[in-house]
């Protein structure tokens, strides 16, 4: 007997509605665009985030890393102990495995970006605490 063969879906635009993202992990006004679920076939799920001006994600790290890829706008990242970068359209952010940092829009520029992670026993994230307008704006 033969097993099904796995075929190719197409996730149509709109498929997934748009959702604001959580208080808990954001500060700030923060929109996801889901493009295709965990639980495809694959072990990664990707999605578009857009921050308006000053917005961020709360400190994290990832149990299998993140890739990040900046669509529009002007945004920041930073690693925990490291000072903190602006990335723009077209710069590709690689967060390996258990590295905690965050990211998102500068104060001045919403940001876009792809993001696709890895899931690992039911996340592709570990959320930890608020980065403080101090951290942000590189003042501590």
């Amino acid at each position: 007997m033969q097993s099904a063969k796995p075929e190719q879906i197409v996730y149509k635009l709109g498929t997934f509605k748009p959702y604001k993202g959580s208080e808990k992990v954001f500060t700030g006004d923060v929109r996801v665009d889901p493009w295709y679920p965990a639980g495809n076939g694959m072990r990664n799920v990707g999605a578009s985030v857009t921050f308006e001006p000053g917005a961020r994600s709360h400190w994290h790290t990832h149990p299998v890393g993140q890739a990040l890829i900046v669509t529009s706008g002007i945004g920041l990242t930073q690693e925990w102990g490291k000072p903190i970068q602006e990335v723009r359209p077209g710069d590709v952010i690689i967060c390996p495995v258990g590295v905690k940092h965050w990211h998102g829009a500068a104060p001045n520029s919403s940001m876009t970006h792809i993001s696709i992670a890895e899931d690992k026993d039911g996340s592709c994230v570990d959320w930890l605490e608020e980065v403080t307008d101090d951290q942000y704006y590189g003042r501590k």
